[in-house]
């Protein structure tokens, strides 16, 4: 039997009621997404067998009187199972009523199918750091030394350690604990591994999504993410015990296109792999695709991280997918401790044709310098978002394996992420579209778990529009009588199940102490929060009441949010505070 129970979310809320000026940088982004010409991308509604999608399309195309297409053979090892889409080649070109939302029998979504093509430069073997992108396309996350000099200094050399990641974050605390990542299945999106590298004990599988029918490393980028996540040799990563999936999804050329990651998610979900490393991206969320694919990885337990861009120090240059509510978005830490330049910052821009961005990336760390594998042995460094990511990615791993089984089963991309970020080191003078939540923080995090109760929680926790430099630009904005409303958008994690909803609109309850009731708060949220995540909009004007007022004001938002769970789970309260 299923029983109806219900999480009701306290946020206390405090708002400051002044006449301070607004500061806020503008940023430009460049966005382009390179379909292929007269190739399509097909959604079906189900997985189906190569016959049955065979059919399906038969039909689809006869009854449009199309007669001239071409179905792309998959040339990964997917090609045999069932599968959720195929790409057609059309010899013709057709007008636009094919992406229509009117129904299509078994079809979900019809899309064009995009080559992603990153500007990807490496190095000499021996350099500190390497490559170099533009805000375009879907990339490998990783950069160009941040120092230039002129040919007048030319002879200057930097002189700098490297990053020991094992050793900054204490991961030996864990390993003679036993923590060492043994039993958790990791899959890495990349540029492939050689096979027998010495880095590596536990390589599961390495399978290649591209046209090369090769899973080696041409490139070196794959394999340095693969050691900070696994290497138990030389220049150590966090989880050497590990079982690593190795899925390449670019070729030599620096070449990808959504086909093959969606089967690479296909298969991944196949394998029921417990994390999964995506220090790759691109602004394009438009490319639905990708990002129902994304979705439904994550709904299945699946923990995605991913890196969130080098485009900084601009605002609203996130990547995709780690811009995403379900995704562990990450950014990189400078080597002085410091918000890296080159990470990218929030808010996102999904949201901002409608309203206001939401708070991105979630957490941050090491991303300059760090030592890790080299394509055939030996170390080096590198610095990027990239680098950022698998060091994630490798800290739950270690995490996941100090679970017992009923434990793990607990675990999914919201709970892992509250469990992050509640033991986060907060970055002095970064604002949270830059931090997040802050420094990862790998022996707290361990400790957090131990004691971790599942709950409803939301991102940012509070909000206090009087703390700066955290809450920038919130906290350099004015609130006033006839001023122009302000809009945060609240991102809600709901580990209790993969699917919710708010029952009802929240509730403002203002402080009668500290004249709450000056303040008027309009909501605005999805029907379904899903998966694990949703989002809460909040409008806030001043009543004409306050037309003279001028001070503290706070109060606490409610809202009841409602699952279908069984007996077992309990409602929990969270606790939430604004102050502006």
């Amino acid at each position: 039997m299923k029983l109806k129970f219900f999480n009701f979310c306290f946020f206390k809320a405090i708002f400051l009621i002044n006449c301070i000026g607004l500061k806020l940088y503008q940023s430009t982004e460049y966005v382009e997404i390179i379909p292929e010409k007269n190739e399509f991308l097909i959604e079906y509604t189900s997985y189906l067998h190569k016959n049955e999608r065979l059919t399906i399309l038969k039909n689809f195309f006869f009854n449009n009187f199309i007669r001239s297409y071409s179905l792309r053979e998959k040339s990964s090892i997917f090609s045999s199972y069932p599968s959720d889409f195929d790409v057609v080649y059309l010899n013709n070109p057709v007008g636009s009523w094919i992406f229509s939302d009117e129904t299509k029998k078994y079809i979900e979504k019809i899309q064009h199918h995009n080559r992603i093509q990153k500007s990807f430069h490496l190095n000499a073997e021996n350099s500190s750091c390497n490559d170099q992108d533009k805000f375009i396309d879907r990339k490998l996350l990783q950069i160009q030394d941040e120092l230039k000099f002129t040919s007048k200094f030319k002879k200057r050399k930097l002189l700098r350690h490297p990053t020991h990641l094992t050793k900054q974050l204490k991961a030996e605390y864990l390993w003679k604990k036993g923590i060492t990542g043994d039993g958790i299945k990791v899959a890495i999106f990349d540029t492939g591994l050689q096979n027998n590298h010495p880095h590596f004990k536990n390589i599961v599988e390495r399978v290649d999504f591209t046209d090369e029918n090769n899973p080696d490393d041409n490139i070196g980028h794959g394999t340095f993410v693969c050691g900070l996540i696994s290497s138990y040799k030389e220049c150590l990563g966090l989880a050497p015990d590990a079982n690593i999936y190795i899925f390449k999804v670019f070729t030599k050329n620096q070449v990808s296109y959504t086909s093959w990651f969606l089967d690479a998610f296909n298969y991944a979900l196949m394998k029921k792999v417990d994390v999964l490393n995506l220090s790759i991206g691109g602004p394009d969320f438009m490319d639905t695709a990708f990002v129902r694919k994304v979705r439904e990885v994550t709904s299945k337990r699946i923990i995605m991280v991913s890196g969130i861009g080098n485009d900084g120090p601009l605002y609203g240059t996130l990547n995709n997918p780690a811009d995403q509510l379900d995704v562990i978005g990450v950014g990189g830490l400078g080597l002085d401790g410091r918000i890296a330049k080159f990470s990218s910052r929030g808010m996102t821009t999904w949201e901002l044709p409608f309203g206001y961005g939401r708070v991105k990336p979630d957490i941050v760390t090491y991303g300059t310098n760090v030592l890790g594998s080299k394509k055939n042995g030996g170390c080096r460094t590198l610095s990027g978002t990239s680098v950022a990511s698998p060091i994630i990615a490798g800290a739950v791993t270690l995490l996941l394996s100090s679970l017992n089984e009923n434990q793990k089963r607990r675990m999914n991309p919201a709970s892992m992420k509250q469990i992050l970020m509640a033991s986060a080191d907060r970055i002095k003078d970064a604002n949270m579209f830059e931090q997040g939540f802050g420094k990862l923080n790998l022996i707290r995090a361990y400790k957090y778990l131990q004691n971790y109760k599942t709950q409803v929680s939301t991102i940012p926790s509070y909000i206090d529009l009087t703390e700066c430099p955290y809450f920038w630009p919130y906290c350099t904005q004015p609130l006033y009588y006839s001023g122009m409303p302000v809009m945060i958008n609240v991102t809600i994690l709901n580990p209790l199940k993969v699917s919710g909803r708010i029952e009802a609109p929240p509730i403002w309850y203002a402080s009668r102490k500290t004249n709450g009731h000056f303040l008027k708060l309009d909501f605005a949220y999805p029907s379904v929060l899903w998966p694990w995540s949703g989002y809460l909009s909040i409008s806030i004007t001043v009543d004409s009441l306050a037309s003279e007022f001028e001070g503290i004001v706070d109060g606490l938002v409610r809202f009841k949010h409602k699952l279908f769970r069984h007996l077992r789970v309990n409602s929990e309260f969270c606790g939430t505070s604004f102050i502006i």
